[in-house]
């Protein structure tokens, strides 16, 4: 029995919520991601479905979108490619007027009009739920996240604007320039506090509270542009505990720069928290031992903020590294790519130009920072050994 035509005069319209992101780089091929904010699921399409879909806003009809089709990639679609899509889209719930599906076996894929299979993808940032437990587990402290962190900006806002903010990076320059200047009297004031456990102790809840005030700042950033924070919690990995704030659609916010904004914003956040403790450090008539763990908590502090902007997975930098070369799945694509380079394979050749650019830089990225991190670690045991008494 032949299905029946779908009408041309209907007007799809996706569910509200129903997030699409910009066009990205996945292995060879270019996508962008789907997520479905209600269920929390995320999809990977091409870009002829990405302009399909896109255009479903309810007021164009399946003619219309099918002329644009045409106009921009010179050929019809026909019925059963109509028929399809609807289906795949209705079937992931993403169009409005329809009935939330049953749900699908896991790993159950489905095909697309245009060619590319519409494939399930993690969502940004989300965390499978677990049981609690003792020495692993996490636990919420709000019930709603988003409210909190719209509260949060409203008191931070006026710190965003470029007036203020510009000048407080500034003084972060002037006070990290100084610190590696001084890194010598650093290194031997962190040496000294662990050996006073009453300091130690001090200068690591302040560190805490500025990986707080870190994660904290992620969620009044996405905010800001237009995101929804979904959970702020404490995560355990005993003897660890962290504060955590999830941003669920850190890619589906609008602007490549708010989305590198948002990942700077926890690292900028630690350098801002450690702006006061440098005043006092340089301008106050301290006794030696204060001026030493200042020292330490300014160079410890330091540390922690440059190092969540290294471009390693998961760090904030791999997050930015992965915005500014527009791809996703960054880590694990380079690494496919540049095999086939060694290997001299030729599949390495039809990856396309903008691929091959991304992925070679990121991989030499990667190379540079190992290099530095090893040199700054040869250093660091060559101050010790050689100021060692």
């Amino acid at each position: 029995m032949t299905a029946p035509a779908v009408p041309a005069r209907y007007r799809p319209a996706l569910r509200p919520g129903v997030l699409l992101s910009d066009a990205l780089l996945h292995g060879p091929d270019v996508v962008h991601l789907i997520r479905n904010t209600g269920s929390g699921k995320s999809f990977r399409v091409g870009p002829r479905e990405h302009f399909l879909i896109s255009r479903m806003d309810g007021t164009r009809t399946l003619e219309e979108i099918g002329t644009d089709y045409a106009g921009q990639f010179g050929r019809r679609l026909g019925d059963s490619h109509w028929r399809s899509l609807l289906a795949l889209l209705g079937s992931r719930d993403l169009l409005a007027g329809r009935p939330a599906p049953a749900a699908a076996p896991e790993g159950e894929a489905a095909g697309t009009p245009a060619g590319t299979a519409s494939r399930p993808a993690p969502a940004p940032g989300a965390e499978p739920p677990a049981a609690r437990r003792l020495l692993r587990g996490s636990v919420r402290l709000v019930a709603d996240a988003d409210a909190t962190a719209t509260r949060l900006h409203r008191l931070a806002r006026h710190l965003l604007s470029p007036a203020v903010l510009l000048p407080l990076l500034a003084l972060t320059a002037v006070m990290e320039t100084t610190l590696l200047l001084r890194l010598g009297e650093l290194l031997d004031a962190t040496a000294a506090l662990f050996t006073a456990p009453a300091l130690l102790l001090a200068v690591a809840t302040l560190l805490w509270l500025s990986t707080a005030l870190h994660e904290l700042a992620h969620g009044v950033l996405a905010h800001h542009h237009g995101g929804r924070v979904s959970e702020i919690g404490l995560r355990w990995r005993l003897p660890v505990v962290i504060m955590y704030c999830t941003v669920d659609d850190f890619l589906h916010l609008p602007g490549r720069r708010g989305r590198i904004a948002t990942a700077a914003a926890g690292a900028a956040m630690n350098l801002l928290f450690l702006l006061p403790f440098f005043a006092v450090w340089t301008l106050a008539p301290l006794d030696h031992t204060t001026r030493q763990a200042l020292g330490a908590l300014l160079l410890l502090g330091s540390v922690q903020a440059f190092a969540m902007l290294l471009p390693l997975p998961p760090l904030d930098g791999y997050r930015i590294a992965a915005q500014l070369l527009g791809a996703t799945g960054l880590a694990a694509s380079t690494a496919a790519y540049l095999r086939l380079v060694l290997r001299r394979e030729p599949a390495a050749a039809r990856y396309p130009r903008r691929a091959r650019r991304a992925y070679t830089a990121y991989g030499a990225a990667v190379a540079l920072t190992l290099v530095l991190l090893a040199s700054a670690a040869a250093a660091v045991f060559h101050h010790y050994l050689t100021t060692a008494p």
